[in-house]
């Protein structure tokens, strides 16, 4: 009942306003609201600027115009004055006074501003201000009417959809602040273990540099006997390397004696064996002589015997080609006489197709005479019978 009353004393307009859920998507209320929040942005960029203009008034002059450089002008001296009074405290009523035209010329100021956009934007890009609270005032306040315009854009349905999902999120986040909980303690013991892995292996590690420096110890003895008994082996060595070095050198000079007595003796047989080359060499000459007059002559009677082959091949061709011609018109022959000879037998089968037609006719003829005669006979003793008895 209260908030129903509370709802009566408060305007129509200020109620949709307040309510989100009275206004809809796209509806002349929200257009306003952020028709009215964008212009306070402009006028709070303006104002910033305004400052950074009076200080380099002159620079602007020209493109700011008689009206809005007085105007500038005007309220740079309330804007002094008005210091003034904050320094020196004086009447409270020429302080509210000063206030009242300060703001005034401000509002001129920013109407005169924003009757010429064009003007503003230019400035925008031309005046260079420093960061300053102000610039920290307007995005908070940019981001105040964008959260505005998402609040009036949003309908209830959407709302409580957003709410719906704001607490799954926090549902999610809580499993998932649990999740990390449990995985942060495995981690810790996982930690731990390793930690613990990592301390036995540096123990271990300390003991088998212990027992490396004992063995170091232990091994220095072993090797200075080493190094006695290589000595001794390497002396050893020597001496066994000399005696057979002086008996390589008596093979040496034993089987230089031998090289040299071989030398002569193999020289004796060379000359021998050179006069048998010399020997044999014009033996082949002689052979090679022999077979080049061989292989002349058997070339010369090849020649011959190759053209005797072509004229006789020649021959043979023109026979050849005689005896073809001859065998075409013995065919033709041959050909024509066993066409005379099938019509022979054709003539021949003719004649004997009728000579024995004519017999066959022959002996008709004569049945039909015979029977024709027999039948007149016939005929002549039947009448001699008929005419006895009368």
């Amino acid at each position: 009942g209260m908030a129903t009353s509370r709802k009566a004393g408060i305007p129509l307009g200020v109620m949709k306003v307040l309510d989100p859920r009275q206004l809809k998507p796209d509806s002349t209320e929200t257009e306003r609201i952020s028709t009215v929040l964008d212009e306070t942005i402009v006028k709070l960029e303006i104002t910033r600027l305004i400052p950074r203009i009076i200080g380099s008034l002159e620079r602007y002059a020209r493109m700011l115009g008689p009206e809005i450089t007085s105007s500038l002008l005007e309220h740079q001296k309330l804007s002094m004055e008005m210091q003034h009074l904050l320094t020196s405290p004086g009447d409270e009523k020429t302080m509210r006074t000063v206030k009242q035209r300060l703001k005034c010329s401000l509002r001129n100021i920013l109407r005169l501003f924003l009757a010429n956009p064009l003007l503003y934007h230019g400035l925008k890009f031309e005046v260079r201000v420093r960061e300053s609270p102000a610039d920290v005032f307007i995005k908070a306040f940019m981001e105040f009417r964008d959260f505005m315009l998402e609040r009036l854009l949003t309908t209830p349905d959407e709302e409580k959809e957003k709410i719906q999902f704001m607490k799954d999120i926090s549902l999610r986040v809580e499993k998932n602040t649990e999740t990390i909980s449990a995985l942060q303690g495995e981690l810790a013991a996982v930690i731990q273990t390793r930690d613990e892995e990592v301390n036995r292996k540096d123990k271990m590690i300390e003991n088998l540099k212990t027992s490396m420096e004992d063995l170091a110890k232990n091994c220095k003895a072993d090797i200075q006997q080493i190094m006695k008994e290589g000595e001794k082996q390497q002396k050893e060595d020597e001496e066994a390397s000399k005696d057979r070095c002086a008996r390589l050198k008596q093979d040496v000079q034993r089987l230089g004696a031998q090289f040299n007595a071989l030398v002569l003796e193999h020289r004796a047989s060379e000359l021998v064996l050179r006069k048998e080359k010399c020997k044999t060499e014009k033996e082949i000459q002689n052979w090679v002589q022999k077979y080049d007059t061989d292989m002349t002559e058997k070339q010369t009677t090849y020649d011959e015997v190759q053209a005797v082959y072509n004229e006789e091949k020649e021959q043979l061709s023109l026979l050849m080609e005689k005896h073809a011609m001859l065998l075409q018109e013995y065919t033709q022959i041959e050909e024509e006489r066993r066409m005379l000879k099938e019509k022979e037998e054709e003539a021949a089968r003719e004649e004997a197709r009728r000579n024995d037609a004519a017999t066959c006719i022959q002996a008709f003829w004569k049945g039909y005479w015979v029977r024709s005669i027999y039948k007149a006979k016939l005929k002549k003793g039947k009448g001699k019978g008929k005419g006895k008895g009368k």
